[in-house]
């Protein structure tokens, strides 16, 4: 992948440590959106102009935020990535959808691909 993606990150209050896996894979976070306001639950959202996937934290969202985001998704014509706020299932998600890690060890190895 040349370049950075530039993603929408929703769901969860704080990130932690995914901003560092996701810049791994050459994502780099356009936006997050935690999903907790009024608004986010009644209306339909546009995503930013420039972004190329969306990410669902699931965990921390409700059904009628990531319905509305994963609509956005689809009418921008960007991928959706869903999982649960941890490293594994961030890790998992990102290499089950295409998106694998830059730098990793087993890259370089040859191991992955």
């Amino acid at each position: 992948m040349i370049g950075n993606m530039s993603a929408v990150v929703v769901g969860a209050d704080r990130l932690g440590n995914i901003p560092v896996l996701l810049k791994d894979h050459n994502i780099e976070i356009k936006q997050h959106i935690s999903g907790r306001e009024p608004s986010h639950q009644k209306k339909t959202y546009q995503l930013p102009t420039g972004t190329q996937m969306v990410i669902l934290l699931t965990d921390f969202l409700g059904h009628n935020v990531m319905k509305s985001f994963r609509s956005a998704a689809q009418k921008a014509g960007v991928p959706v990535v869903a999982c649960r706020r941890s490293l594994c299932s961030m890790q998992q998600a990102l290499t089950q959808s295409g998106f694998r890690c830059v730098d990793c060890p087993q890259r370089k190895a040859g191991k992955c691909d």
